[in-house]
């Protein structure tokens, strides 16, 4: 994982945000930056180290034999998914897409993915990574909705979920971090589900974030800024449901918890959602 990480953001100046176990068959996402704008392109990872993934040489690579279950899984994924295969002897990794030119399934009924050894994840990878992750607005807005799917099903089913961020408010590139976690109301720090490191720019992150999770309502955690100190916060009660920190002890850091609650849109996709995946099949018409 440490070498994809370095690869994706070093080389390839990406962010790389690593996933849950949970997430059966991903390991990271990988999301493009261009120019400092980050627009929510993603590719989803998954990520093998040692020489053992070698031992299948072909002239031109590899071959990766994944089961079928993961290749139904990555088929149906959200995002485009690249296998990553790290050499530990050469110290690279490379890459290989996975979609229905890639795969091949062999005489058995199984499958296998050439590795290329000229796909090496570094710089020359950015355009063709980069393509695999573009979109037009609207499949770009339907994947952030299936991404965030697990969660809105959390809301659903009555978890407390709360937003942490840290935002360097004295550096002009908006650089912080955003940690979606889990209020167990113990009073313990929520237990962390997913995090970010952004760059925002001058963007406002009260602004900003409302549209990250547009699927949810954004408010102050109660519990947190009632227990902070106001002093450098003088908001009239008027104000107080407006977003802002309730800590920055340093001059450097702005602090926030906020709390999600599903809107109307988290609502709307769910059924669409469930419809898709459970409803009766559509009526097909055939024009003479």
């Amino acid at each position: 994982m440490t070498q994809a990480q370095l690869a994706v953001e070093a080389k390839l100046g990406w962010l790389f945000r690593e996933q849950p176990t949970e997430d059966y068959g991903i390991d990271a996402h990988a999301e493009v930056v261009d120019a400092d704008l980050v627009r929510g392109r993603l590719l989803a990872l998954q990520i093998k180290s040692g020489s053992s993934w070698f031992k299948e040489p072909s002239p031109d690579g590899w071959w990766f034999r994944p089961d079928a279950e993961h290749v139904r899984y990555w088929t149906n994924h959200s995002l485009p998914v690249a296998i990553v295969l790290y050499h530990p002897d050469r110290e690279r990794c490379y890459w290989q897409l996975v979609n229905r030119e890639t795969l091949i399934e062999t005489s058995r009924g199984g499958w296998k993915l050439l590795v290329p050894e000229t796909q090496v994840l570094d710089r020359e990878a950015r355009a063709p990574l980069s393509q695999a992750a573009e979109g037009d607005s609207y499949t770009l807005r339907i994947r952030e909705l299936r991404l965030a799917r697990p969660w809105m099903k959390m809301l659903i089913d009555g978890t407390r979920l709360v937003i942490d961020i840290e935002e360097w408010v004295n550096k002009t590139s908006g650089r912080g971090t955003i940690a979606l976690g889990v209020d167990n109301e113990d009073g313990n720090d929520p237990v962390q589900l997913a995090s970010w490191t952004v760059y925002l720019g001058l963007s406002s992150y009260v602004e900003v974030v409302p549209k990250l999770f547009a699927w949810a309502n954004v408010s102050l955690h109660a519990e947190t800024y009632d227990d902070a100190e106001y002093d450098d916060y003088p908001y009239e009660r008027d104000d107080w449901g407006a977003l802002h920190p309730y800590m920055n002890p340093s001059g450097e850091v702005d602090f926030y918890r906020l709390e999600l609650t599903l809107n109307d849109l988290g609502q709307a996709f769910l059924l669409v959602d469930q419809f898709a995946a459970e409803g009766p099949r559509q009526l097909t018409v055939h024009r003479s």
